[in-house]
Formats: C-alpha cells, structure tokens, sequence
C-alpha cells in the first residue's frame, strides 16, 4: 500500500516521469524504512539539508530511519516541476510530511529541491534541500 500521494496539474513526459517515480519511490522508502531500497535509489554522495539548516550524509539520514530518530508516515507530493538536462534532472514541489522527526510529531511542508543523476539508464537521488 503507498502512503505516498502525488498532485499535480503538468504533464510530464517520459523522463520526468522517470523522475517522479523514483522521487515516489524513495518517499514510500521512507515511509516502510526500507534500508535495502534507500540504498539502491541514493547515491552515494547523497546529502540531505533539514529545514533546520542540518545537513547529513547518505549514512546519517538512513541512519537515523533505521534508528527510529525520523520516522515518516505519509507524504503528498503538491505541483511537481521536473527539468532535465541531459544525465541530470531537478524536481522542485511542496512535500507535505506526516512525521515524527527528533522527538517532535507534525505535519510540515517542505518547499522541496531534488536533484538526480542518471546512472546506468536509472535516475538515482543525489540531493534534497527543504
């Protein structure tokens, strides 16, 4: 069952919708704590930026899933845009969280930047500020 919605009036053609899915994926990720498939879909140098300001690592972020510090139980993805330039793609949305993040449970909106690589014909999550 995905506990992941998505909004959005745009059409998309094939390779934003590539990146949709992946961007989808990696929320329902989240959501199931699926280490296996956090792994496969982040790239190595992968950094997420908090809207606290708090930047961490691949490691850190699924670090902290597994460990029950950030734990997500649903996410609407409002208005996706999604550019690609050449083995590079940006999604830029508002991502509404379910969550319970360092101890505190809400309900927030991330004004959200996500960029990919495409590696091996697979789009693949290298950044994500909000």
């Amino acid at each position: 069952m995905s506990n992941v919605k998505i909004t959005s009036n745009e059409t998309l053609n094939d390779e934003q919708k590539k990146v949709l899915e992946q961007f989808e994926k990696f929320q329902q990720a989240m959501i199931d704590k699926d280490e296996e498939k956090l792994h496969e879909i982040i790239l190595d140098g992968y950094t997420l930026t908090h809207m606290s300001g708090k930047t961490q690592t691949k490691e850190e972020f699924i670090g902290e899933i597994m460990g029950n510090t950030l734990n997500y139980y649903e996410s609407t993805i409002q208005n996706p845009r999604i550019k690609v330039m050449g083995n590079h793609a940006q999604l830029v949305a508002d991502v509404t969280l379910d969550a319970k993040v360092y101890g505190m449970k809400g309900v927030w909106t991330l004004h959200t930047v996500a960029d990919f690589e495409l590696v091996d014909n697979t789009w693949l999550f290298g950044k994500w500020d909000n």
